[in-house]
């Protein structure tokens, strides 16, 4: 996992080969406008989720897995709080991975909470099990899934 302002960005395009494209389309496009909803960016390797709107309280979060994407998630506006836990601690899921959706779902509490301020952004990788939009607040936020292999890339 991590958690950083979008002004040091460049620090981790050395992490996978879409990084780059993913941060510059943080970077260059005007997000405070931009439509809710998904916008592809390089096909299914490297899309946005663009939401707004307020989230759930801190009882009732769920730390949830991917494992065919990693996660950027940037706060546009407002502050989102989020939670986190290492996958390999984590219980057996209460609502198991369904490919349909990408996801699995875990009853267990985060180890830890932090705020997310707009600008900054974490990234969560399959291990990261991560419970967000844990806020009453108002909350404009786009989620860029980057395919962890992406299409065309060989498999080590």
């Amino acid at each position: 996992m991590v958690l950083d302002k979008l002004t040091n960005a460049d620090r981790y395009t050395c992490m996978h080969p879409l990084f780059a494209q993913a941060f510059q389309f943080l970077k260059e496009t005007d997000l405070t406008t931009i439509p809710l909803g998904q916008k592809a960016i390089v096909g299914k390797d490297l899309f946005a989720i663009i939401s707004e709107g307020s989230g759930i309280p801190e009882k009732d979060a769920k730390l949830e897995v991917h494992r065919r994407y990693i996660d950027i998630q940037y706060v546009i506006s407002g502050t989102d709080h989020m939670g986190w836990r290492d996958l390999a601690l984590c219980s057996e899921p209460s609502d198991p991975y369904q490919d349909e959706r990408e996801a699995a779902f875990f009853p267990d509490r985060p180890a830890f909470w932090f705020d997310v301020p707009a600008g900054s952004f974490t990234i969560f990788y399959p291990d990261d099990a991560h419970a967000a939009m844990i806020t009453e607040e108002t909350v404009r936020k786009v989620v860029l899934k980057i395919a962890v292999q992406p299409e065309g890339s060989v498999e080590v």
